[in-house]
């Protein structure tokens, strides 16, 4: 009985320092939505016996990185899928020249003479790159780490040729492989007896974005902390009924598809278009593209200033 009271004593220590930490950090750090979304639904998925936990890791430290970084092994690491494939070195290059210039126009401050479409489109890129290096850099550090081969977070989502491709096999691919299996499928599998399969399929699509647009509230919150507008809630749910639809019409083969030019120029207008109209507007009304430029080049001038020291 004493054992047992004393364990009872450790286990409630445990939860009230864990939710401790997930109040401080959550109203300190954007990127709490790690632990408070990917990692509960990791660790749902986990009670379940399902990827990405499962099986489980070989050790402690193993399981704790993949529970709350965005990452995910590469069950397959000699496959030649294109969507496993990691960056090619001059794509690599590219994009750092594209990030480098758009700090250049920051630093100069052109970016405040432009007008709001403009701005919007190289901010969109700004965070796009800067998300992109973020995850590639971690998953580069984790991978060398533990060991292991971490599959890449983005895949060119700017090469999508359809919604259904960007948002399901280029774009933050860690989000979907989390979505599928704990909303998509079991939507799909209780509503399929009411409505019919096909039915039952487009409605877990419909929660899935549901979800992530949810979700993105959240997010937006810790960033903002002001009550949520749905704005992004209508964004995610926009693109959800518009992916809906796109499966639909390729399934009818009512119309031969377009040339992989034209596809992809569509989806990247529609992004920018919906992006701009629903994503973005809380965030210039609240100036976190301030903070974030400034953030940004925070980062870059102190880590100038080490490698200078280093190197003096």
């Amino acid at each position: 009985m004493e054992e047992e009271f004393r364990n009872l004593i450790k286990v409630w220590i445990s939860a009230l320092i864990s939710i401790s930490f997930c109040y401080y950090i959550s109203s300190k750090i954007s990127k709490a939505f790690f632990l408070t979304w990917l990692a509960n639904f990791k660790l749902a998925l986990f009670a379940f016996d399902q990827e990405p936990l499962s099986p489980l890791p070989s050790t402690l430290t193993r399981f704790f990185c993949f529970a709350c970084f965005p990452i995910k092994t590469n069950r397959n690491p000699s496959s030649t899928r294109t969507y496993n494939k990691p960056m090619p070195k001059w794509v690599l290059a590219s994009k750092i020249i594209i990030f480098s210039f758009l700090l250049h126009l920051y630093r100069n401050n052109y970016h405040n003479s432009l007008t709001q479409l403009p701005f919007l489109a190289i901010f969109t890129v700004h965070i796009y790159l800067e998300s992109e290096f973020i995850l590639f850099s971690t998953g580069t550090l984790l991978s060398t780490l533990l060991g292991c081969e971490i599959e890449p977070v983005f895949n060119e989502p700017y090469l999508a040729t359809s919604l259904q491709d960007f948002w399901s096999r280029r774009w933050n691919r860690m989000v979907p492989s989390i979505l599928r299996p704990t909303v998509h499928i079991p939507v799909q599998q209780y509503t399929t007896p009411l409505i019919g399969p096909k039915m039952g399929f487009y409605a877990g699509v419909l929660a899935s974005f549901l979800v992530s647009g949810l979700m993105h509230e959240l997010i937006y919150f810790y960033i903002i902390r002001k009550s949520p507008t749905w704005e992004v809630t209508c964004f995610f749910m926009l693109h959800g009924v518009v992916t809906s639809l796109e499966i639909w019409v390729k399934s009818m083969r009512l119309c031969p598809p377009p040339h992989r030019a034209v596809s992809s120029l569509c989806v990247l207008v529609f992004v920018f278009v919906t992006a701009g109209w629903l994503f973005t507007p809380q965030v210039l009304r609240n100036d976190v593209h301030k903070r974030v430029i400034n953030e940004c080049l925070f980062v870059i001038d102190f880590v100038k200033s080490q490698v200078v020291n280093t190197v003096m």
